[in-house]
């Protein structure tokens, strides 16, 4: 008996793991990138490909290296614990050369089509129309594990800013910003406190005469460094904070750690104390911002109202003149258009059991890995999913009926 093929779209993180899980199980994985390289969203580029996210050159990665390496291959000693892109990057490479996974990658390859063969009902098998050098090609596959990633087509709302159109000054997305010279002497609105708004309102104050960061609902924020200088996610995540907070209930949990967070600064004295409690949402992740606010290089602001040519005019009815560039700091949006109507994104969101499996097919041969948003790392959470994923695509595990994941996935989303 052959082994089963599984089609990987995408080699970031979440497909090298999935490439990985596949040889775990005795599957065939066959890789397919679009791009020339390997590290989707941490291999920074000057000019990325359009529908791919990209990296200022300054990033840090916001998880320590002991809560986001893979199970079976710890980052080195020398390491720092919160790393730089770079460092990511080639953390990366590692794991793909200590596994020999280059070879089941295919690049430069562009996945056009996903598409049920017509006996999928019992065979549960896909056609995969791939195009590479001009040239297309039409593969069967056993199983496809889309490995894509959040981070695809960035979000620019501009519609939701009028007169933007009339703004003389520069604007664009983050997606963009290379670095903060280009801004020295000027005033910039930084729009978005998510962490890449957190990032480049910091980085710009160096050489920016003044940067304002417009919020709509706030933030908490983090810094990367706990008690006695322990990474803050290493002490966050412990089993016994995970442990008390099942026993005392998710509200004492937020109030626990709202309170620790303001111990070292108060959020609603420096106009950031969100409307939303700490663990519903992202919080941001930053060390400096407190300091620049403080020394009042950067002033927080809440939503724009509207621009002018020269001003921007926020809701509270304040106002400030002579805007030189506009950041829009707004995240990113997800699409799969090479997947026919059983997976659809509505409104930036997607039905999925357990955030992997679509619920309507007839045989549970597709897995989206990686598409979560955790509060830490997504790398073990990739791992974990495609190990999931990879068993039942070899029938050691089972998925519930149609309708039981449908009722969790209905009952999640409220």
């Amino acid at each position: 008996m052959t082994n089963k093929r599984i089609a990987v779209i995408g080699a970031g993180v979440s497909g090298l793991t999935s490439i990985k899980c596949c040889l775990d199980e005795g599957l065939e994985p066959v890789c397919f990138e679009r791009t020339d390289d390997i590290g989707g969203l941490w291999r920074f580029q000057e000019n990325p490909e359009e529908g791919r996210a990209s990296i200022y050159k300054s990033v840090i990665i916001n998880t320590s290296k002991e809560m986001m390496c893979f199970s079976d291959y710890p980052i080195p000693d020398h390491f720092p614990n919160f790393m730089h892109n770079s460092q990511v990057l080639e953390y990366f490479r590692m794991y793909a050369k200590e596994f020999d996974l280059l070879k089941y990658i295919r690049l430069k390859t562009s996945v056009c089509s996903v598409k049920k063969r017509p006996d999928f009902s019992t065979s549960g098998q896909w056609e995969v129309v791939t195009e590479s050098g001009g040239k297309k090609e039409m593969n069967v596959f056993d199983g496809v594990m889309v490995c894509t990633g959040h981070h695809t087509n960035a979000h620019l709302p501009l519609e939701s800013f009028p007169g933007i159109e009339k703004f003389k000054g520069q604007y664009f997305h983050s997606r963009d910003y290379k670095n903060p010279e280009s801004f020295t002497g000027k005033r910039v609105i930084v729009i978005g406190i998510g962490n890449s708004g957190g990032d480049l309102a910091v980085e710009i104050s160096h050489t920016a005469k003044q940067v304002f960061l417009s919020t709509r609902r706030g933030a908490w924020i983090l810094n990367r460094v706990g008690d006695q200088g322990y990474p803050f996610d290493v002490l966050f995540n412990s089993r016994l904070k995970h442990f008390l907070s099942k026993i005392c209930g998710q509200s004492l949990a937020n109030t626990y750690l709202e309170k620790r967070m303001n111990q070292r600064f108060n959020h609603k004295m420096y106009g950031l104390k969100p409307k939303h409690r700490a663990l519903s949402q992202h919080p941001t992740v930053n060390d400096d911002l407190p300091n620049r606010i403080i020394s009042g290089l950067v002033k927080v602001k809440g939503n724009v109202q509207e621009f002018t040519e020269t001003a921007a005019i926020f809701e509270d009815g304040s106002r400030e003149d002579d805007i030189d560039a506009v950041i829009f700091a707004t995240g990113y949006s997800f699409a799969f258009p090479f997947l026919e109507d059983s997976v659809r994104v509505v409104r930036n969101k997607i039905s999925l059991y357990k955030k992997v499996f679509p619920p309507s097919l007839e045989k549970p041969t597709l897995a989206i890995i990686g598409l979560i948003q955790p509060l830490g790392a997504i790398m073990p959470i990739s791992e974990l999913q495609g190990r999931w994923a990879t068993q039942v695509f070899k029938g050691l595990k089972t998925l519930p009926s149609q309708s039981e994941m449908i009722t969790e996935i209905t009952k999640e989303q409220e």
